[in-house]
């Protein structure tokens, strides 16, 4: 499996960490003539609504339409001006993270113009979800439905990614700047963890696959996926015996069995502590 699809993977298999803070967002009219130079401390998607948006990174200049969704990384300057019409956008500032890692999509080429024609469903989501938390003051049902929707977004931006339907292209083939490590370190780790879930796996054995020391690697680990390796081996178990259990064609010991666990009582405790019913009953 290539690295990036490597990385969806596990985007997905964490999903259950993932965190997304909304900081600020509203809607822009900006007449012809506009211009702004800036950047900002953290991610930033905008909708646009009306008119056209010429957008200047690195010298590279690119055009943003009605329906586009425009996604800047933190730190990234950039140069926006009108290209003619009164332009009309939304914009939210936001951070997404896995665990303590507030900066995951560092690892994504994700910056750049995502067409309307591909984020269309979600992007008219979002801009609904917007005007009901306007038109109703900001109430905190609405606060959480434009955070749901926002999701959605990203989910869709990450899923053209890994489809390779979708290449940022505002960093013009330069890696991100990452906060802390890569994911692409760690990939041989993941491929481990998922090939012996059928016995227990040590650290050491990690950190060998990686190079490096026991200590050194649960510290990297934790600083690059936002969680320590030790409940990223644990998700993934829940995760198959949620799979497994859905099949409907397993036993509990055969489930016990494939994931690891000494006997069926040890396996139907974790269950029962993450999902909080047992796996008899699920559902």
């Amino acid at each position: 499996m290539c690295a990036k699809k490597m990385n969806m993977s596990i985007i997905n298999e964490l999903s259950e960490y993932i965190s997304l803070r909304m900081s600020s967002y509203s809607e822009q009219a900006h007449d012809p003539g506009w211009i702004e130079h800036k950047s900002h401390p953290d991610y930033d998607l905008w909708f646009i609504q009306s008119g056209s948006v010429k957008i200047t990174i690195d010298g590279f200049e690119y055009t943003a339409v009605p329906g586009d969704v425009v996604f800047f990384y933190p730190d990234m300057p950039y140069i926006a001006s009108t290209t003619g019409d009164v332009c009309r956008f939304l914009y939210i500032h936001f951070d997404f993270g896995i665990g303590e890692q507030q900066r995951i999509l560092g690892e994504f080429q994700l910056p750049g113009i995502v067409a309307g024609d591909l984020i269309r469903e979600e992007a008219t989501l979002f801009t609904k979800a917007y005007r009901r938390l306007k038109q109703s003051s900001g109430t905190s049902g609405n606060q959480l439905y434009l955070k749901a929707s926002l999701l959605v977004v990203m989910a869709k931006i990450l899923e053209l990614h890994g489809q390779g339907a979708y290449a940022g292209k505002f960093l013009n083939g330069r890696k991100p700047r990452k906060t802390e490590g890569s994911l692409d370190v760690l990939q041989d780790v993941f491929q481990y963890v998922d090939a012996n879930l059928q016995r227990t796996i040590r650290m050491n054995e990690l950190a060998a696959i990686a190079g490096v020391s026991e200590k050194y690697f649960i510290s990297y680990f934790k600083k690059t996926v936002g969680i320590t390796p030790g409940q990223y081996i644990s998700q993934i178990k829940m995760n198959r015996a949620r799979d497994y259990l859905y099949e409907k064609k397993y036993t509990i010991q055969q489930i016990a069995g494939f994931l690891g666990y000494p006997d069926p009582f040890t396996f139907s405790k974790a269950f029962k502590k993450y999902y909080n019913v047992p796996p008899s009953k699920f559902e």
